[in-house]
C-alpha cells in the first residue's frame, strides 16, 4: 500500500502520461531506452520525471552514470501503479475487441407497434441468429421518447417526426395513413365524401400515453391541410388493437396503408377518403448525431436500411 504521505500527493501527479513515463523508466532502468519506447527525447523525458518528483516532493528514481533504479518511495508507488495500469491497458484492449466483434445490448424505442412488427422484427429475426453476443431491447411507445435522456441507442418513428439534430436512416418506403371501416359498419350509414363527414361516424381513437391527448386525424387535398378531431366509443394506444376493432365493425380507423391493405384486398375492410390521404416520409431509424456506432449497432442499421425494395 502507498504510504499516506505519498498517496496524499499523488493527486498532484494527475497526468496519466507522466505516470506512464515513470513506469517506463523504472522498467527499462535507462532513460534512453525508455525515451525511445515512449517516442520522446531523452531530455524531455528527464524533464518530465524531474517535474513529477518536484510536484510530489519526493525522489522516485536514483540515477547513476550506468543505470536508473527506483527509490523506496518509487518502489512503493510502482507496486500500486503497475497492476492498475496493466488493468487499464487490458480494459482498453477489451474495448477494441467489442468494437470489432459485434456484441452488447441495443435499446430501441419505437412509436409504432406496426413498425416494430413489420420492419424491425423481420430484420432482427435475420440478424440475431448470426450474432449470439448481440442483445436487443425494444420498447413500443406511441409518444416521441427522448432517446438521449432515456438512454436509448435509437428510436423508430415516421420521418417527419424526427428532430433535425438526429441522424435519420430510412427503413421503409414513403407511406400514408388511410381511413378504413368494415363493410358491415359502413353499409347503411352516411356517406363519407370529405373529412368533415367523419363527425357523423364512430371513429376509433388513438391516445398518446405521455400527454394523454388524442391523435388528430391529418388530411390534405390539393396542397391544403385539414385536421379533424374525431369521436367514437373506443380508444386505444395501440394500432394493432385499433385494427382489430375496425375488423370487428366498431367504427372507422386511420391506419398505415400497408397494414390494412391485405384486409382491403380480402374484402374485410373498405377504404374511404382515398384522395384526402397524402404520402409522407416513411419510418426512419434515428439516433443522436454525436453517437459513435458500435459494430453491433452498425449491423442493425445496415439490416434495417431501406434500399427501395418492394
Amino acid at each position: 500500500m502507498v504510504p499516506t504521505y505519498i498517496a496524499g500527493k499523488i493527486a498532484v501527479a494527475e497526468n496519466y502520461n507522466d505516470l506512464q513515463a515513470f513506469i517506463a523508466v523504472a522498467r527499462e532502468g535507462n532513460f534512453t531506452r525508455a525515451a525511445a519506447k515512449l517516442g520522446l527525447s531523452q531530455s524531455a523525458l528527464s524533464h518530465k520525471i524531474r517535474e513529477m518528483e518536484e510536484r510530489l516532493g519526493l525522489r522516485l528514481l536514483t540515477r547513476t552514470t550506468r543505470s536508473v533504479s527506483p527509490t523506496e518511495a518509487g518502489e512503493r508507488l510502482l507496486r500500486v501503479l503497475v497492476p492498475n495500469f496493466d488493468n487499464i491497458d487490458e480494459a482498453i484492449g477489451s474495448l477494441s475487441e467489442l468494437r470489432d466483434k459485434p456484441s452488447g445490448t441495443i435499446r430501441i424505442s419505437t412509436t409504432s407497434d406496426y413498425a416494430a412488427d413489420s420492419i424491425l422484427w423481420p430484420a432482427l429475426e435475420r440478424l440475431l441468429p448470426q450474432y449470439p453476443d448481440v442483445n436487443v431491447e425494444v420498447i413500443c411507445d406511441p409518444t416521441l421518447t427522448d432517446i438521449v435522456a432515456e438512454r436509448f441507442d435509437a428510436g423508430i418513428s415516421l420521418g417527419e417526426q424526427v428532430a433535425k439534430d438526429m441522424i435519420a436512416v430510412p427503413i421503409g418506403p414513403p407511406t400514408r395513413l388511410v381511413v378504413v371501416g368494415s363493410p358491415a359498419y359502413l353499409d347503411g350509414r352516411p356517406t363519407i365524401d370529405t373529412p368533415h363527414d367523419l363527425a357523423k361516424h364512430d371513429c376509433i381513437n388513438m391516445r398518446f400515453l405521455t400527454h394523454g391527448g388524442l391523435y388528430i386525424w391529418e388530411f390534405e387535398k390539393n396542397g391544403i391541410p385539414l385536421n379533424v378531431r374525431v369521436e367514437g366509443r373506443i380508444t386505444f394506444n395501440n394500432v394493432n388493437r385499433i385494427l382489430l376493432a375496425a375488423l370487428a365493425h366498431f367504427g372507422l380507423a386511420y391506419l398505415p396503408e400497408a397494414m390494412v391493405l391485405p384486409h382491403i384486398r380480402a374484402g374485410a375492410l373498405r377504404q374511404v377518403l382515398d384522395d384526402w390521404c397524402p404520402l409522407f416520409p416513411g419510418y426512419h431509424l434515428y439516433y443522436a448525431s454525436r453517437r459513435q456506432p458500435s459494430a453491433a449497432f452498425s449491423l442493425l442499421i445496415d439490416a434495417l436500411r431501406y434500399r427501395g425494395r418492394t
